[in-house]
């Protein structure tokens, strides 16, 4: 386990508390030193032969804000399960108008926790009439990771329109020879990115801390 200070960590919101678990290895970083023992006194306290339950943390420590946990999955070239893309999945660039138009349709929880607005890679949309109705495509991390970020309208979810949208996004990826990345809380996103072959290997917290 490695402690940090870094108040503009990329882990989290700048000034809260990151803690990121994968394959046994944990990073986490603060804000300021003066929580580095307490956080590693409690993470500590938790760890257990399966890692650290992210999801106990808050109970143990002075949280005023959490985000997550969430499931971290990757996914390599051999594993990938691609779905089968036809003609309705289209390309268009990233921050298009009519994929801004999805994010506004739905509920600001569901629009922040799928990342859309971070996107910086084309985006795979399916439409219905003219209106897009799932969409997905990724941020690059640092030239290595491709952090995958999918949408679907409320109305139409349940359609395996997800898995479409998603797989064009991963296959151009690993095209661009980028790691794909599926961060989730929800249960329904997680089945998808293990439809397509991700394999969950750690999970991730945000958590803002009283001083």
């Amino acid at each position: 386990m490695t402690v940090v200070v870094s108040p503009e960590s990329w882990l989290c919101p700048s000034g809260w508390t990151g803690i990121v678990t994968l394959d046994g290895a944990a990073l986490v970083t603060v804000p300021d030193a003066g929580l580095i023992e307490p956080l590693r006194d409690v993470l500590l306290g938790d760890l257990h032969e399966t890692g650290i339950d992210l999801s106990r943390l808050p109970a143990g420590l002075p949280v005023r804000d959490v985000l997550g946990p969430a499931t971290l999955a990757y996914l390599d070239a051999d594993d990938f399960a691609a779905a089968r893309v036809d003609a309705e999945v289209e390309r268009l660039s990233a921050g298009h108008r009519d994929v801004d138009g999805l994010v506004a349709s739905v509920d600001k929880k569901d629009a922040d926790e799928s990342g859309m607005e971070e996107v910086a890679s084309a985006v795979w949309v399916i439409r219905e009439g003219r209106n897009v109705i799932a969409a997905a495509g990724y941020r690059p991390w640092l030239n290595t990771a491709a952090q995958l970020s999918v949408l679907t309208a409320a109305k139409c979810r349940g359609r395996g329109l997800a898995r479409l949208v998603a797989s064009a996004a991963v296959a151009d990826a690993l095209v661009n020879g980028l790691l794909p990345q599926w961060r989730a809380r929800p249960e329904p996103s997680r089945r998808v990115a293990r439809a397509l072959g991700f394999r969950e290997f750690g999970s991730q917290i945000s958590l803002l801390l009283k001083h």
